[in-house]
């Protein structure tokens, strides 16, 4: 799906299930819902969606799926696009959050305050031992600092944010910008609030406005 016109940035969302102490995760029903949304609404300009997954909110048990959609990217988009055109973009809540964050980086380290969805509780572990030691950081390669400007101008409360936590939402977004820096595309990590926040028709609407946004600079 997408607008005509120009070719359009393709992109793969993925979002999160239930985890201890959420039991309703927004990140599932916005992914779940975003095409459903597009062709009610009609898609931003120059936005077409690749893929959306749910993701299991477990270090580990995220992985293999989160894999399976990253390799679709890149088979799948950059035979017929300029790898510019394809970003992986992930969405995480945090619950005691009062706005958007957008995600400027991930550490190489795994240290879950509570067991994931499959038990696991890491303390301070390299997420990818041969990248080196738990200080090592990956950065997106997208201007959060544009995008967020493009977004407050939008009327969002939104903030660039340099910690995206050490909890599975780390994990995801540290393999996720290897597996883009080794590829040549892109990947960018947004945390949200609780629908209870920000109400679930205003995310909707932030996640169209910040795929618009997106699509602007590539």
């Amino acid at each position: 799906m997408g607008s005509e016109g120009p070719p359009s940035v393709t992109f793969h969302v993925t979002g999160f299930k239930k985890f201890h102490g959420v039991s309703d995760n927004p990140t599932e029903t916005i992914v779940r819902n975003l095409e459903n949304y597009f062709k009610k609404n009609g898609p931003p300009k120059g936005v077409s969606i690749g893929s959306c997954t749910v993701l299991e909110t477990a270090g580990q048990g995220a992985v293999a799926p989160l894999y399976q959609t990253l390799q679709s990217a890149l088979s799948n988009d950059t035979q017929q696009l300029d790898s510019n055109k394809v970003i992986l973009l992930h969405f995480g809540v945090n619950s005691g959050a009062t706005r958007f964050a957008i995600e400027h980086q991930a550490l190489n380290e795994a240290t879950f305050r509570c067991p994931d969805e499959m038990g696991w509780k890491p303390q301070k572990v390299p997420i990818i031992p041969a990248d080196g030691g738990i200080l090592r950081a990956r950065k997106t390669f997208l201007p959060v600092d544009e995008i967020t400007k493009s977004l407050a101008k939008m009327g969002y409360d939104v903030a660039t944010s340099d910690d995206a936590g050490r909890f599975v939402c780390n994990y995801v977004y540290y393999h996720s910008l290897r597996f883009a820096e080794q590829n040549g595309i892109k990947s960018l990590f947004v945390h949200v609030p609780l629908f209870q926040t920000i109400d679930e028709d205003t995310q909707m609407q932030f996640v169209a406005s910040l795929l618009e946004v997106l699509a602007s600079l590539c």
